[in-house]
């Protein structure tokens, strides 16, 4: 199995473990060297952080368990297109690669709204999208259904 696809399934794991707290259904892992450094879901709703997305919680565990911020060596695998302020903390934690399931047409990033990676930062990171693309829409279109059915 391309290595891609098995990190992006363990985000899904992380993604469904999620839905038990109400939370937003996206999973994040930091990957260096083929070990998996770090994981996070939202965290919003559970820490009332409106700065607790998937991305940025995993950022911090990454940078606490290596002990420094420079993240130039590790990879990102988030099941959903980091909005504004996670891309933002992945370009200032120079993270190498980015890897994204599912497209956010209303607040990604990398590419779908804005792509800040247009714009003369210092920093560019690889970003791959669409691996596991639809399990990954899946599970956030039957989460916010199943919201909407429930009002």
């Amino acid at each position: 199995m391309d290595k891609d696809i098995f990190f992006m399934k363990k985000t899904l794991e992380i993604a469904r473990e999620s839905l038990v707290y109400d939370e937003v259904p996206v999973g994040a892992l930091i990957v260096r060297n083929g070990e998996i450094i770090s994981s996070s879901s939202n965290k919003r709703e559970t820490n009332g952080d409106a700065t607790a997305h998937a991305e940025t919680e995993a950022i911090r565990k990454a940078c606490t368990k290596l002990g420094r911020w420079r993240l130039s060596d590790c990879d990102l695998y988030v099941t959903l297109e980091p909005c504004p302020m996670c891309a933002g903390a992945i370009l200032n934690a120079k993270i190498k690669r980015v890897v994204f399931g599912a497209k956010d047409p209303k607040g990604g990033a990398f590419g779908s709204l804005i792509d800040l990676r247009s714009y003369p930062f210092n920093h560019k990171p690889e970003v791959i999208s669409g691996i596991c693309e639809s399990e990954c829409g899946e599970i956030l279109s039957d989460f916010f259904a199943s919201k909407r059915k429930n009002k």
